[in-house]
């Protein structure tokens, strides 16, 4: 089973802008928790006693999932990190050359040398150690090789691969994941970032290519562009490959809301599977569809996620659906009327960037009543 580790409370927090309350993060790791959600990526301890503080409270909660903290391989990052109750570190360091020589101020080797001192140190705390390695997808690719086998040998059991600055595709993804899945024994974590709008498609190949663990964040939060969201990784391992996850998708609504209001970022409409828009339909021809057979126009059941299909009248709907629309609230229409109706609404839809709501259907009524009364 692929393991999503959740790093909305990291990753999705460095979001320019948005910062989390004490009280906040701990309502979201208890609903991520309470989704299913097995790891959690909680916070970055050298930010100080204040993040430390938060993340120990997390810890004592005793949340069924296991709880994941990031650090640099330097000693400020492991006094730290020694301070906190968590089960797993990601140690990161940067492995492409750009970052190595123009970052860092360093080499390879130096690299090397930083892996084999400080996944020990780490294991020592009682860790679980993963690597993180920053920038591997630009990274050359038999350094990257020497990088996976050395955090091996030093006792890692997990090596994140960040595509940090999201300039994969599917295909070149795969071709990288797999190449480790051939070359180590290491659990891989995949961790897509979304600049190029690919994040849960590379996401999905890793785990096609041997990916064990896939970092994700409510809403896609993230550095600039975000992370791969939970929601679409979950229903699309779901859907495109038969594959569970454990995480129960009904709380995909609530944990969203959530994590839209602490972070200040509102939901846009059409974001797929929690978007408020994307079970809402206008098009004539795609409600008679739906009317006649919910498979014409449903790729999965709104109700896995806790939500229903929704019709709403506007320029493209059809007298078919003018007349649905009236009988919900009481008034049946013929079909002379429902047309002259439609021209109403297509009218009131073009002026006012919006749907009729039931006051507007009960006044064009009225309206149209007045101008076909004889004289």
């Amino acid at each position: 089973m692929v393991k999503i580790n959740d790093t909305t409370l990291r990753d999705g927090e460095q979001t320019a802008g948005v910062a989390f309350s004490a009280d906040e993060k701990i309502s979201i790791a208890k609903a991520l928790s309470r989704a299913g959600v097995p790891e959690m990526e909680i916070g970055i301890p050298v930010m100080g006693d204040a993040e430390t503080e938060q993340i120990n409270a997390i810890s004592a909660l005793h949340l069924p999932s296991r709880l994941m903290v990031w650090g640099r391989m330097c000693d400020s990052d492991m006094k730290a990190i020694a301070g906190c109750k968590v089960d797993i570190v990601n140690l990161s360091i940067p492995v492409s050359d750009i970052q190595i020589e123009h970052k860092l101020r360093r080499d390879r080797d130096w690299v090397l040398a930083q892996i084999r001192e400080y996944v020990p140190r780490a294991l020592k705390l009682g860790l679980e150690v993963c690597v993180g390695s920053e920038d591997a997808s630009r990274a050359d690719t038999d350094f990257l090789l020497r990088v996976a086998e050395t955090a091996q040998n030093a006792g890692a059991s997990r090596l994140r691969f960040a595509d940090t600055l999201g300039l994969l595709d599917p295909f070149s993804t795969y071709r990288r994941i797999n190449m480790l899945r051939r070359a180590v024994d290491l659990d891989l974590e995949m961790h897509a970032h979304n600049d190029l709008g690919l994040a849960t498609a590379n996401t999905l190949a890793a785990i096609r290519a041997g990916a064990t663990h896939v970092n994700t964040t409510v809403n896609g939060l993230g550095e600039r562009a975000g992370n791969a969201p939970l929601e679409e990784v979950v229903m699309a391992l779901r859907h495109l490959y038969g594959i569970e996850t454990a995480v129960n998708t009904l709380h995909f609504p609530d944990i969203s809301q959530l994590v839209a209001e602490a972070s200040g970022r509102p939901v846009p409409s059409n974001k797929s599977i929690v978007g408020a828009g994307v079970f809402t339909h206008e098009s004539g021809i795609h409600v008679d569809g739906l009317i006649k057979d919910l498979r014409n126009y449903e790729t999965f059941s709104p109700a896995e996620v806790g939500r229903e299909h929704r019709t709403v009248l506007g320029k493209h709907s059809g007298s078919h659906s003018v007349i649905n629309a009236y009988a919900k609230i009481g008034l049946i229409l013929s079909d002379l009327e429902a047309h002259s109706l439609l021209d109403m609404i297509r009218d009131h839809a073009t002026q006012t960037k919006r749907v009729p709501s039931i006051e507007d259907l009960k006044r064009f009524y009225l309206e149209n009543a007045t101008c076909t009364m004889p004289s």
